[in-house]
């Protein structure tokens, strides 16, 4: 383990990246494991945390992630509302 995050950090510094470690690596993860849609609970579970909201420390959603998320949930409300009351009021008629 140590020499992992040896290698690790002697990479970083010649990169004159400081702050990358052995852990932004882990943070990386679970950031991409949310991206992919992954639930909170999974994530947490695969991370090995106890508590979910330890796993909230470590995910690390962009606006621009956000706002996809937003839109594509928004489609889907929009779509089975319009499925809702074209079962309800029968096809539209032109």
């Amino acid at each position: 383990m140590w020499t992992w995050f040896k290698v690790v950090r002697s990479l970083a510094v010649r990169a004159n990246l400081p702050r990358f470690s052995t852990h932004t690596l882990r943070h990386l993860c679970l950031t991409d494991l949310a991206r992919a849609g992954w639930e909170l609970h999974a994530i947490a579970t695969f991370a090995g945390h106890l508590n979910p909201t330890t796993t909230l420390q470590y995910i690390h959603l962009s606006g621009r992630d956000l706002a996809s998320r937003l839109a594509s949930g928004m489609a889907e409300v929009r779509a089975w509302r319009v499925a809702q009351m074209t079962e309800l009021l029968g096809e539209p008629q032109c």
